[in-house]
């Protein structure tokens, strides 16, 4: 069937190929990005969210202070862009597009009351995970939404996917363009199994827990910040979903002369990344398009028009000058120290 998973249907020698290839290309594609992730890092540390008591350098006692120019303009920013994206009586609205009368208007009435209700109502993660974008958003510059439907919510689900979980490859210049877009999913064991039942996924043995020390630098900076760390009984996996373009053996494009074209196809690939194990494989477009062209699953957000695929966010905008606060904020208060303390010599006689 057009909607199965091929994975049902390919020997373990192919799908072990695959997913070794598949996995060799996302790390080419992470490593290609490690001075972005450096630079997320820095900025998230320079909100000064982590309180620290006080430093040993330049003495014991030092200031550990952080100026809050970065984290207002954060904080401003998602509070404004919440308030025009989210607004009380829902986010959609409808324009007609040609000749209008009254049952057309009617007709949009309805269609932005409908979808109002669905985002409003029935998709609860919507208006959270939106706040929440809206605060990642400034301080990188990219963030990204994930709009698909849950087979085991029965509903379109619109997650916020965070910058370091989406990985595309060096020169990718948007989401339309890029040859391979990659999910990183953090999905509870128990979850992935529901999956397996309903068919989704492939019935394999599952691992008992992810390894934590594949975490990102990103991820283990946030979770340093909020204070949490994994812990030993966690059941978390972690999966690529792969959206790229491929040519599969058995399944191969046939041109009007009924001959293999060797054209690539529009496929998602779901790999365990602990055991390269393919959990599926899945068509990546509409059985009725002759053009064959790619679903889009992903919407980009961003701050401001970067030099490449990334968005420019305050960190890079502001980011020195934060710095360059902070450090002027703590000479001030750890000169003020020093010149209190009843410090002196006490000589002989």
């Amino acid at each position: 069937p057009f909607d199965a998973n091929l994975a049902e249907f390919l020997d373990d020698t192919s799908l072990g190929a695959l997913s070794a290839q598949l996995l060799g290309d996302i790390k080419g594609d992470l490593d290609s990005r490690s001075e972005w992730e450096e630079t997320y890092r820095k900025g998230l540390d320079s909100l000064g969210i982590k309180y620290e008591d006080f430093r040993d350098f330049p003495f014991e006692g030092a200031s550990s202070v952080t100026h809050p120019l970065l984290a207002e303009s954060v904080t401003q920013f998602q509070a404004q862009a919440y308030k025009e994206l989210m607004p009380a009586g829902g986010p959609v609205r409808t324009q007609i597009v040609g000749a209008s009368n009254p049952e057309i208007e009617a007709q949009a009435d309805r269609v932005a009351e409908f979808m109002n209700y669905q985002i409003t109502v029935e998709m609860k993660e919507y208006d959270p995970e939106m706040d929440q974008m809206l605060f990642y958003l400034p301080v990188i510059g990219s963030t990204f939404k994930k709009i698909y439907f849950d087979p085991l919510k029965g509903r379109a689900v619109s997650k916020f996917v965070h910058a370091e979980d989406l990985v595309v490859p060096y020169g990718a210049t948007d989401l339309a363009s890029t040859p391979r877009i990659t999910h990183v999913i953090k999905m509870d064991s128990n979850e992935v199994r529901k999956l397996q039942l309903a068919g989704f996924y492939s019935d394999i043995d599952l691992p008992s827990s992810s390894n934590s020390e594949d975490s990102s630098e990103v991820q283990q900076t946030i979770d340093d910040i909020q204070g949490v760390h994994p812990s030993n009984s966690s059941t978390e996996l972690t999966l690529h979903e792969v959206h790229t373009d491929l040519d599969i053996d058995g399944f191969a494009d046939i041109g009007p002369d009924g001959e293999e074209s060797g054209l690539k196809l529009p496929y998602i690939v779901t790999i365990l990344a602990d055991t390269g194990d393919v959990l599926s494989i899945r068509r990546n477009y509409d059985e009725m398009d002759p053009m064959k062209r790619r679903k889009p699953y992903f919407v980009h957000y961003k701050f401001l028009p970067g030099l490449g695929f990334y968005g420019l966010g305050l960190t890079h905008m502001i980011g020195g000058l934060a710095q360059a606060s902070t450090s002027i904020l703590r000479q001030l208060i750890d000169a003020g120290t020093l010149s209190n303390l009843p410090a002196g010599f006490k000589a002989r006689g």
